[in-house]
């Protein structure tokens, strides 16, 4: 009886740990992310260095030589991957991710971090349609009707947003198309190519492809810009404490998701959403309607409904795995990610 006791009250004291330690890991990725994001606002709209595609390449060359360095002096080990992966696989995503950046931090110039994140709320949109035109994903109409609300939501925050710009939406709606399809042939290299990468491999092999494709349209767009610009505010403390903030914010995202799961991270994602919008609010005064709110509660919700279906559905093959391994042996999956979950290849800015 004592030894029962005993065993429940350890099995308690480990469960209980383990919550712990999840919040931690949540909370420390969404200080992190929150940072990175109201950073670049700043920097960007407010500090005096309104040039998104050279803060971009900032932050490539950064976790690049950071990476380079800790794979080339043996701290993380490194990945044997052939030139055709590299040039079918690499490279692709190379410009997406590049892409994605640039463009998601040039709307920070012209649109509020509250109605950014009230936008990026299409992002299981875009991946939705893009895994279907790649047959990464099932289309139902059940998760067709999913998208449809969570559509509808963000039309109407942006109908109510007040200070509403053509070209910030559709800078950030382009960044979540090209976010989208990244992800998507990320995912379709890690299963059909079998690569095994981390944050630290990931930067070392994506960043310079990112870096090599920002620098055309920095010459193209930029550069005049910043030749003609009388005033260019740069603080090494600022764009080194920037560029750390990023490249600890994927070491956070890498974190979460190993001793958690991805799942975990995006339900995180919707408390950080809500977050930013109050910290746009008071440290930017940025300007929310209620109809903005509105929307965004219907999209929020949409979200919160596609995570509930997709962890359901997670529950569902993990005890059908379970059911399939009990009569062969008493092991069972430990981690959600061995049912199929796909982890996201990490971004600078450590969004998925």
């Amino acid at each position: 009886m004592s030894d029962k006791g005993s065993s429940d009250k350890a099995g308690d004291q480990a469960v209980a740990t383990q919550v712990m330690l999840n919040l931690v890991y949540v909370s420390v990725w969404i200080g992190l992310s929150g940072t990175v994001i109201l950073y670049n606002k700043w920097i960007l709209a407010f500090y005096g260095f309104p040039f998104p595609i050279a803060l971009t390449m900032w932050h490539m060359g950064f976790s690049g030589l950071l990476a380079f360095a800790c794979v080339r002096l043996g701290y993380v080990p490194s990945v044997n991957m052939s030139r055709e992966t590299y040039m079918k696989a690499i490279l692709p995503i190379g410009a997406l991710f590049a892409g994605t950046l640039w463009l998601g931090n040039a709307a920070y110039l012209y649109l509020s971090v509250s109605f950014i994140q009230m936008l990026k709320a299409l992002m299981p949109v875009a991946v939705f349609i893009v895994g279907c035109g790649f047959k990464t994903e099932s289309y139902s109409s059940e998760t067709f009707g999913n998208m449809v609300v969570v559509t509808i939501g963000v039309a109407i925050a942006s109908y109510g947003e007040l200070n509403f710009h053509v070209l910030g939406v559709v800078l950030q709606l382009l960044s979540v198309c090209t976010e989208s399809t990244r992800l998507t042939l990320v995912q379709i290299l890690l299963q059909r190519r079998g690569l095994s990468l981390n944050p630290i491999t990931t930067m070392y092999y994506i960043a310079p492809a990112s870096f090599g494709f920002l620098c055309i349209p920095f010459f193209l767009l930029e550069l005049k810009e910043m030749m003609a610009a009388t005033v260019i505010r740069v603080d090494p403390f600022v764009f080194l404490s920037n560029a750390a903030a990023a490249f600890g914010l994927n070491m956070a995202v890498f974190l979460l998701i190993g001793k958690t799961s991805a799942l975990t991270m995006n339900i995180a994602g919707v408390v950080k959403d809500w977050l930013l919008i109050g910290l746009s609010v008071a440290l930017f005064h940025s300007a929310v309607s209620g109809l903005n709110l509105f929307g965004y509660l219907i999209a929020f919700l949409g979200v919160c409904w596609y995570n509930y279906r997709k962890l359901q559905n997670m529950k569902r093959r993990q005890a059908g795995l379970a059911g399939k391994v009990q009569p062969q042996a008493t092991v069972l999956p430990s981690k959600s990610a061995a049912v199929g979950e796909e982890v996201p290849l990490l971004n600078a800015k450590g969004e998925a």
